[in-house]
């Protein structure tokens, strides 16, 4: 597959796992999607490692600060969507009922970000790339390839993300299971399961999907390495199948297989 140079805005362009033990997210995803751990340093705080899947950039990883865990806040995949200007997309946030966690600010030389709890409570990064324009691979084995909105308040999301990114929330022609596609310039890019779908005792979050060759054996692999399964393998009609875990620090992902074209 190709290197993706760059990444339109509103595309989902980084994944990122903030985890309690570096090392062994590290061993743990480079086993089950034979990714390759590469760490920078990040001064006294420690290193933030950037995961390669055949020479081009998976997503990243980094430890948790203690005052993060102090507050609850749970080992998780973050995700960030690419934007022309995080500071004017930030503040269009805020007058759409958004949270600013993190107004605006510069990561170094590789881009500007801010942090936004979106009005039904799920927290998602801005990305205005400078020198890092975002993962080089994507809708491949072993690369992010969907994000499902957990949330119980589909008006509420619609009404947000739609005239913040320009997205469009549609159901599949056919569809009556009440799943929602969400399109970025006519492109999908990932969806809203129907409240039904969610455990409600888990608080609204963006869940990150990984494709994988085989959900089954990928599955069975993870839990031999301490990761839980969350919801057990499914199969989606004409879709492919899945199944939902959490790794063995608590992160919670989709392992989705694609279903093969005939």
């Amino acid at each position: 597959m190709p290197t993706i140079e760059k990444h339109a805005p509103g595309d989902f362009c980084w994944m990122e796992l903030a985890t309690t033990d570096q090392s062994a997210a590290k061993n743990f995803y480079s086993s089950i999607f034979g990714w390759t751990a590469n760490d920078f340093p990040m001064g006294p705080s420690g290193v933030y490692t950037m995961f390669q899947l055949n020479g081009r950039t998976a997503g990243a990883a980094y430890t948790m600060r203690p005052e993060d865990r102090a507050r609850g806040i749970p080992p998780h995949w973050g995700l960030y969507v690419c934007v022309l200007s995080a500071d004017e997309t930030a503040q269009k946030a805020a007058r759409l009922g958004g949270r600013l966690l993190d107004p605006a600010f510069d990561v170094m030389d590789v881009g500007r970000m801010a942090v936004i709890q979106d009005p039904t409570g799920a927290v998602f990064m801005l990305w205005q790339p400078k020198r890092n324009t975002g993962v080089g691979a994507i809708n491949e084995i072993g690369a992010f390839c969907w994000a499902d909105l957990m949330t119980p308040d589909l008006a509420r999301a619609k009404a947000f993300y739609e005239p913040l990114f320009d997205w469009k929330f549609e159901a599949r022609p056919g569809d009556l299971s009440g799943y929602m596609h969400i399109k970025n310039g006519g492109k999908a890019i990932g969806g809203l399961p129907p409240a039904g779908q969610r455990d409600p005792n888990i608080p609204p979050h963006w869940l990150i999907n990984f494709a994988v060759a085989d959900a089954q054996g990928t599955t069975v692999q993870a839990t031999g390495m301490g990761a839980r399964v969350i919801v057990p393998l499914t199969i989606l009609e004409n879709v492919g199948r899945f199944s939902v875990i959490a790794d063995p620090q608590g992160a919670a992902l989709t392992l989705f297989q694609p279903q093969r074209s005939a």
